[in-house]
């Protein structure tokens, strides 16, 4: 976590220097400590969009996901689930279709 430059990053709502202080109260934090700080990381990376910290974030979340001393490993889980999400929104079945469409179409020119 120390050789990211969070300060440098952003989230949804600013700079993202706060974000190894919540990461560390997630991994060391009781169940209160921790379910506040994923609500925060939640806020912050996991809504809207996905962000230079989200990506930064994603493997710390998910050494603590399989951590057996991490008070919350389910609230790590379901924020991966959000972010993955948000990074892969649902498509509807005619989204889903027209990229084959567009690329047979470009073949019989």
């Amino acid at each position: 976590m120390s050789r990211v430059r969070w300060h440098e990053l952003t989230h949804a709502y600013g700079s993202a220097e706060e974000v190894p202080g919540r990461l560390s109260r997630v991994a060391w934090g009781d169940a209160r400590t921790s379910a506040s700080a994923l609500s925060d990381l939640g806020l912050w990376l996991g809504e809207l969009a996905v962000f230079d910290s989200t990506v930064e974030a994603v493997p710390l979340l998910w050494d603590l996901a399989v951590t057996d001393s991490v008070a919350n490993r389910s609230g790590v889980i379901e924020l991966l689930q959000t972010i993955l999400e948000h990074a892969n929104p649902p498509q509807t079945a005619f989204e889903i279709c027209r990229v084959p469409l567009l690329k047979g179409s470009l073949n019989s020119l």
